[in-house]
């Protein structure tokens, strides 16, 4: 299912009489909730208006995460911060359920039904596909459970609650067209990858490079095969190890000529350059992009090998999720605070109220500021690990290369 933006219909600030009519004694300085007023203290999941909510709740909140492998981040942030914004706005652990499917179709079906039977008011959803989006939300739909999609928007629910996947894939874009110049690549030879052909946010990344890509003469989506500049991947995938068989693929039929690589998340590109560093690629050689601003990531960032990541503050979306699940939980609509617009879903006049946040892209330049201040990443993880072995090379610690970006 493809989607379009629908911006403009949400205002930014909740009236102060609304405010007022839903929490007597609470001003509209402290009770408008917006996706600018959450940050990593979850002081917002402390205001009066929210612990409100947490006491008129009507039933539980279910959350259904979809796997650990294409991203580590729903088990190393979205869960965690998914269960303190719930526990800080005062819901006790009985009344909400942070699960993960663990890349299971199945096992997602089964925890949402379980969420149900439990009377569960709210769900909040991330899965892998349509399909089962859809026998999910045909469930709730049955049983009076509002859904929230999160991340990824499958089906008409109560709200939608995720980064701007273009501007996701634009950074990585402009990102890869910066480091062929910071790399000194001559006559590129790119190898475009993607994310799963199922996932709808896959598209979006995708259509976000591939403009940037396209304006600078590559050819990322012609028929699958590029064009002399561009060798296009013909299945994508969130799969690590699929993604590092498929590059091995194309890097053996252009007789090891690709020197460039946009890969979609930084998952993908860590076994594809622990794979080369095996044949012996150097740093500032081969750059590869990434997404999810991971420790690997991070620390092919700083070694030379990858140009940067976008960060997608995960405990941002996560308390985004939880104050609208908060408020329909309580019978209430999400305030237009907190909204920033609508997603129409293509070909239909179906649109759902949309929180969109805004991601970063980020390299050595600024990681102390973004990730490193936001405790994403551990600075002393970072610059503490055993480095690979690259063959042939005799590379300096990861602590050496923090000392030379004055990661401190």
């Amino acid at each position: 299912m493809n989607f379009s933006k629908a911006k403009g219909a949400a205002s930014l600030v909740v009236a102060g009489a609304f405010v007022a009519a839903m929490f007597p004694g609470v001003s509209s300085a402290s009770g408008a909730i917006t996706a600018g007023s959450l940050n990593t203290g979850y002081s917002t999941m402390l205001l009066p208006a929210i612990q409100s909510l947490a006491a008129h709740a009507k039933g539980g909140i279910g959350v259904i995460l979809p796997d650990e492998t294409t991203s580590t981040r729903y088990v190393e942030f979205d869960a965690p911060a998914m269960t303190t914004a719930f526990s800080d706005a005062g819901l006790t652990p009985a009344q909400f359920n942070v699960q993960n499917a663990q890349g299971s179709d199945s096992l997602a079906i089964a925890d949402a039904e379980a969420d149900i039977s439990h009377k569960d008011k709210v769900l909040i959803v991330d899965v892998e596909d349509s399909a089962t989006a859809a026998t999910i939300q045909k469930k709730a739909n049955l049983a009076g459970v509002k859904v929230i999609d999160y991340d990824r928007l499958y089906s008409k629910g109560a709200a939608y609650v995720s980064f701007n996947n273009v501007t996701v894939g634009t950074l990585i874009g402009k990102g890869l067209v910066t480091c062929l110049t910071t790399f000194k690549v001559k006559s590129p030879l790119l190898y475009v990858m993607d994310g799963a052909a199922t996932d709808p946010n896959a598209a979006e990344f995708a259509a976000g490079y591939d403009a940037v890509l396209t304006a600078k003469g590559f050819a990322p989506k012609e028929g699958g095969s590029g064009n002399a500049k561009t060798i296009a991947e013909s299945a994508g995938t969130w799969t690590p190890s699929v993604a590092l068989t498929d590059f091995q693929g194309a890097y053996s039929k252009s007789n090891n000529k690709i020197n460039a690589v946009v890969t979609p998340n930084d998952e993908n590109a860590a076994p594809i350059i622990s794979y080369l560093q095996g044949l012996g690629l150097g740093p500032k050689t081969i750059p590869f992009t990434g997404q999810d601003a991971t420790l690997q990531g991070f620390q092919n960032i700083i070694s030379g090998y990858q140009c940067g990541t976008v960060y997608k503050p995960s405990w941002e979306e996560a308390q985004a999720a939880a104050v609208a699940a908060l408020y329909l939980d309580a019978g209430k609509s999400i305030p237009a605070s907190l909204l920033t617009g609508k997603t129409t879903i293509t070909g239909t006049s179906i649109n759902v109220p949309t929180v969109e946040l805004n991601p970063t892209w980020v390299t050595t330049a600024n990681v102390e500021s973004t990730v490193i201040k936001d405790g994403v990443i551990n600075k002393y993880a970072l610059c503490t690990g055993v480095r690979p072995t690259v063959k042939g090379h005799h590379l300096p610690t990861f602590a050496a290369d923090c000392k030379t970006f004055g990661i401190k």
